[in-house]
């Protein structure tokens, strides 16, 4: 099997320098896990990467589609899977969710049309309704999904209504194994330093002009039931371009749901996947890491 190292890990936790750091020492080559940084625009609230901090390593999947089309786990899955599988370097995959991760790792196979639907019916409806349809018929799924995620929400629902069974029991009864040599390097600290780095990154975004971004968005034609404006960062927008709520509320919902995703990604990947965590802000600790990632790149 051809090995794919992964730097997982909750927002703010330093993935991306150790990503880099790691593909300087493997020269290696970065695929982006994310599911905004794929869209042209959408620089800001993703934390995309920027060209300087990429040091001139290659990186995958950063900029490739318009605001405006849709970005699946199963579109991850086939082209991070086409990147390693034709690449003679090493790749590594720099975050994203847990479910695209797993996608890409493991023999996993989607449910039949999946994707948002088209429903005219559910066209009126708010994301509280959606969520409490959803919550009806796999509450398990409502688990891994943020209330006001609407696209991920809807496909939830027609996965349902289309298979006949919830999606939680569709994955749930597949055998799923690792189709890669996968090593998972977990970002990880203490939990009060992990939400005061959080606050302290939507604070700069603020200050590099994330209204600007929502705005320009809009005006080309974006809205918020599109994919890119699904992320923490971006739906919290909603309310405020309404005239419902202040920017300063904005902020501080974009860092309560930031600190709520973290948990979230927590839980699940200490459940789903074999992470070996580390302390990303201990220099020991991260020499350890890299000292056993070498030594697993070369078995």
């Amino acid at each position: 099997m051809k090995k794919v190292l992964v730097i997982a890990g909750p927002t703010a936790s330093g993935k991306t320098a150790f990503a880099i750091h790691m593909a300087h020492q493997l020269k290696a080559e970065i695929i982006s896990g994310d599911s905004i940084q794929v869209y042209r625009g959408c620089d800001i609230g993703s934390g995309k990467v920027t060209a300087e901090e990429r040091e001139g390593i290659p990186h995958a999947l950063i900029d490739i589609l318009s605001p405006k089309d849709r970005y699946t786990s199963a579109d991850f899955q086939r082209m991070a899977r086409e990147k390693i599988d034709a690449s003679d370097a090493l790749q590594i995959i720099c975050g994203g969710t847990g479910m695209y991760l797993k996608a890409c790792l493991y023999d996993y196979s989607f449910a039949k049309e999946e994707g948002p639907s088209t429903d005219p019916k559910w066209d009126s409806c708010s994301d509280e309704e959606l969520y409490a349809m959803l919550m009806k018929v796999d509450p398990k799924q409502c688990e891994k999904i943020h209330p006001h995620n609407r696209r991920r929400i809807m496909r939830s629902l027609t996965i349902y209504e289309r298979n006949g069974r919830p999606q939680s029991e569709i994955v749930a009864h597949q055998d799923h194994k690792m189709i890669y040599d996968a090593f998972i390097a977990g970002c990880t600290m203490e939990r009060e330093q992990l939400y005061a780095r959080i606050d302290q990154r939507v604070d700069k975004m603020f200050a590099q002009g994330l209204e600007n971004e929502i705005q320009r968005l809009l005006k080309s034609g974006v809205n918020f039931t599109d994919a890119c404006m699904q992320g923490i960062g971006y739906q919290e927008w909603k309310p405020y371009i309404k005239g419902g709520c202040a920017s300063d509320q904005v902020k501080e919902q974009i860092k309560i749901h930031s600190h709520q995703f973290a948990k979230r990604q927590y839980t699940w990947f200490n459940h789903q996947m074999p992470v070996h965590w580390f302390n990303s802000l201990e220099p020991e600790d991260v020499q350890r890491m890299s000292s056993e990632i070498k030594i697993w790149s070369q078995k």
